[in-house]
């Protein structure tokens, strides 16, 4: 589990694919990666990845090809920037809200505007998630923990503050970047419980 506070901005160092598998090698110079060992779980871009490989400040992650074909990463590059949280400990402040770190769309983005001292992004979201989102709900984009401040049909809108967006990949975002969305896992063991129906 992850609480959706980004910890650090990392890069793809390289990609090695193997048939429909590819492992992933990681810069996470940003982190303190002394606690952590392989086999331990982290958050790259939202997506919950098991540490393969550890040295110094680089980190490798093996991705399935059910992992590739739901996500961004079947679209990422050496160099690519990416958002790391390593995951949460049971006597940890709750600072975002509970994340699974299983994605259960692709976004994309499809307006980004200031707003005050924030920017306001517009997400386009696939219908089989509509359901989850609703208004002041919440809401991981890339790994982020976030408030969902409008509902518009198949579009969602979220304001990011300047802390934010220094601190995660959205300072590069632009119309037609494609993102990774997690709904609140709240709504979806709820819709599991039939209470929706």
């Amino acid at each position: 589990m992850f609480t959706g506070i980004i910890e650090s901005v990392g890069s793809i160092i390289s990609i090695d694919n193997h048939g429909d598998d590819k492992s992933i090698t990681i810069s996470a110079a940003g982190m303190n990666l002394e606690d952590l060992k392989t086999g331990d779980s982290i958050a790259v871009n939202g997506i919950c990845l098991t540490i393969t490989e550890l040295n110094s400040n680089q980190i490798s992650v093996d991705v399935s090809a059910e992992t590739l074909s739901c996500t961004t990463f079947n679209s990422v590059n050496s160099g690519s920037k990416v958002n790391l949280e390593r995951a949460m400990r049971l006597s940890d402040r709750l600072h975002g809200h509970l994340v699974s770190g299983h994605v259960d769309a692709v976004g994309v983005i499809k307006e980004c505007t200031q707003d005050a001292r924030s920017e306001k992004f517009k997400i386009e979201y696939p219908e089989s998630v509509q359901r989850y989102i609703s208004k002041k709900g919440s809401i991981c984009v890339d790994g982020v923990s976030l408030t969902v401040n409008e509902k518009q049909n198949n579009r969602f809108v979220v304001n990011i503050i300047p802390h934010t967006l220094q601190n995660t990949i959205f300072v590069d975002y632009k119309p037609g970047t494609r993102v990774n969305i997690e709904v609140d896992i709240i709504a979806r063991y709820l819709e599991s419980l039939s209470v929706f129906t």
